[in-house]
């Protein structure tokens, strides 16, 4: 009876017990199989991906976008605008990450597990360089002469 008395006075003086709280810490609070496209506060930065998000965001119905807090509110109006542009919701999360360099800045989540295997936004949406195609059509050797 004692132990469960402990258990119930411990719930109610630090909350509910977090399942993979260091996950949820990195992820905005939310876990990673739910995660349909990250970026990072750098990331953010960019102008190229903010239009990649902008072309894709509406790929994810029924998604919601997590901002993170520590993001400039530049930034946040700017990534909030496009949320409402793409009809979904958003959420500015105040995290305690302040230690790491690559925190993540954004990041577009389901309800349930989706188990994306790349979320990273230049990873998931790269452009591969174009590479010249250049058609070398055989010539007939009287195109060649009289050329």
């Amino acid at each position: 009876m004692t132990d469960e008395l402990q258990k119930h006075l411990d719930q109610g003086l630090y909350g509910a017990p977090l399942l993979k709280p260091d996950e949820q810490r990195k992820y905005l609070g939310t876990f990673r199989e739910r995660c349909y496209l990250s970026m990072t506060i750098e990331q953010m930065k960019q102008q190229k991906n903010e239009e990649t998000l902008r072309k894709h965001l509406t790929d994810y119905p029924n998604s919601t976008v997590l901002i993170n807090g520590k993001v400039p509110e530049t930034l946040q109006r700017t990534y909030m605008q496009l949320a409402l542009k793409a009809n979904l919701s958003f959420t500015v999360v105040a995290t305690d990450d302040s230690n790491q360099n690559d925190r993540l800045g954004l990041l577009v989540v389901a309800k349930t597990a989706v188990n994306e295997q790349t979320i990273d936004i230049e990873q998931k949406f790269a452009v591969a360089p174009s590479q010249k195609q250049t058609t070398h059509q055989k010539q007939s050797f009287w195109h060649k002469l009289f050329r």
